[in-house]
């Protein structure tokens, strides 16, 4: 491999508390402009092409349209729109009127889409036409809706806001694990710190190739990684296998926004070609699987990885490219990391246990679960943030994960809350019992398995089960497997032994709708 980049984890974060001006996103966005104009700054594949100027003055834009709405500092706008100029001017606008952004996922609909809207508190919605039908019997009458197009307004003159470093920026829906969908307020300084740490590799001269979507942890803060660092960024609506290597050589990106998920399983099939590293990316950070670390390989870039979530700011990171696969690295600096058992009693290397975390610095984990004092209470036992995931810790101090502790299933780079599949599928008539597992992918990650038991004398044709569920889900949510069977295996307790499930795996007795030629896509806006 070049040594593009070579020798050990740079000290590219800086511990200290960040001014308001380095962090809060209004101030650092009005600087950008005054000292860089003209320097490009956000790229899209449609050649609009945003300086840091114009990102400003479109900001300054939405932002009155927003005042002149009734938005006001403190409020939440909720925000459903692809990835996209559209999506930027909104969240910028959002935040330089000091409100918080509340991106909502495009694939929400139904119940999740009623929850999101109700546990925001939001009475502003800027949402793409396409979207607006899945409205339709949700239960909003406080909400007004607007189209995208109601941001490009004269800008009214109105000062930014004066936001504090641990105010909100954004409201970020995760999926839930053992309730429902948690969102998740994160303030400047928690994603100014998650993006110092996990993107602070970036100079002015880099370009970011951005695939990740925004109403997810990953595009909001490689978003304001670029912002931060002062260069430039590609933003695509979604990952693409077949325009992933085309975009980079289109923009002379140097890095992306991460190899996350199944993105270097479907990277890795494809075909093998003698100008493979021919190309201009030289750093991504990705999960440590032997396949990424191949596609690292073959395409000669560099690497990193660690351990984050949207309620924390990169506790854990590696040195560059390192070889063992799993490896999350270790504790940042202004950060402790414990792996801990049931009782909270720390465990000794080699054994595995919940990762728990907590920082020196303040406001660097978010301000918590909106309107869920019990999840942040359970949270937060002991002073400090329980992750619900399953690592363990070497000898050498290395941290790896193992598996979620929590009930989520994982799809695709989607966190999907197992509860949420279940009562979707109990709506279905002749459903007596439910139970919504994970189940390893070949592609990578997991694919989704329901195994349910009908009622007294009733069938379930899983195909027609299918047709129920794929309008009243969103797309990542819609299972693969369907396994009927006279009962689900219980505790001494009458609880449903999931693990049991989840171990059994794809039986002979699974329906597959892949097989069946169902097939389930995002829908284009």
């Amino acid at each position: 491999m070049t040594a593009r980049m070579a020798g050990p984890h740079p000290q590219w974060f800086d511990p200290a508390m960040p001014s308001r001006e380095q962090c809060v996103l209004p101030s650092l966005l009005a600087a950008r402009a005054a000292a860089t104009p003209d320097r490009e700054y956000l790229l899209y594949e449609d050649g609009k092409r945003w300086t840091y100027g114009q990102t400003y003055t479109l900001a300054r834009r939405a932002a009155a349209a927003l005042r002149r709405r009734g938005v006001r500092a403190g409020d939440k706008v909720l925000v459903w729109l692809p990835n996209g100029p559209d999506a930027v001017r909104a969240w910028f606008g959002a935040n330089l009127v000091g409100a918080c952004f509340a991106p909502l996922n495009i694939a929400y609909r139904g119940r999740l889409l009623e929850h999101a809207i109700e546990t925001s508190g939001a009475t502003v919605m800027i949402a793409h036409v396409g979207l607006v039908e899945r409205l339709q019997g949700i239960d909003a009458k406080q909400l007004q809706v607007y189209g995208p197009e109601v941001l490009d307004e004269d800008d009214d003159g109105a000062p930014d806001a004066i936001v504090e470093r641990w105010d909100p920026q954004m409201l970020i829906f995760t999926s839930g694990t053992t309730g429902p969908s948690k969102g998740v307020l994160c303030t400047y300084l928690q994603i100014h710190t998650a993006a110092r740490v996990q993107y602070g590799y970036m100079k002015a001269d880099d370009c970011m190739l951005i695939e990740l979507p925004m109403f997810h942890i990953g595009g909001v803060g490689s978003i304001s990684g670029t912002l931060i660092a002062g260069c430039s960024a590609v933003l695509c609506e979604s990952f693409s296998t077949e325009r992933f290597w085309e975009r980079v050589h289109r923009f002379g990106a140097t890095t992306t926004s991460g190899l996350i998920g199944s993105m270097p399983a479907f990277l890795a099939k494809l075909p093998q070609s003698p100008n493979d590293k021919d190309n201009t990316l030289r750093f991504a950070v990705m999960p440590l699987s032997r396949q990424a670390m191949e596609i690292a390989h073959r395409f000669d870039f560099h690497y990193c990885s660690g351990f984050n979530m949207t309620e924390l700011s990169v506790p854990l990171v590696t040195d560059i490219d390192v070889t063992e696969p799993g490896s999350c690295g270790r504790p940042r600096t202004g950060c402790e990391c414990r792996i801990v058992d049931a009782n909270d009693i720390e465990c000794p290397p080699g054994v595995t246990g919940e990762l728990i975390v907590r920082n020196d610095l303040p406001w660097t984990t978010s301000l918590g679960y909106i309107n869920q004092p019990e999840a942040n209470a359970r949270a937060w036992r002991n002073g400090w943030f329980h992750t619900g995931d399953l690592l363990y810790r070497n000898e050498a101090g290395d941290f790896f994960f193992v598996d979620r502790l929590k009930d989520a299933i994982r799809r695709r780079g989607e966190n999907i809350s197992s509860m949420e599949v279940e009562a979707e599928v109990f709506a279905f008539s002749g459903v007596a019992e439910v139970a919504a597992v994970g189940v390893p992918s070949p592609d990578g990650e997991e694919e989704v398995l329901v195994a349910l038991a009908p009622t007294a004398g009733s069938a379930i044709d899983p195909a027609a089960l299918l047709q129920f569920l794929i309008p009243r889900m969103p797309h990542y949510m819609v299972p693969r497997y369907v396994r009927v069977m006279e009962s689900l295996p219980k505790t001494p307790t009458n609880k449903v032994r999931k693990v049991e499930i989840r171990q059994q795996g794809v039986t002979a007795d699974c329906w597959d709708r892949v097989a069946a030629g169902i097939e389930v896509r995002r829908a284009k806006l």
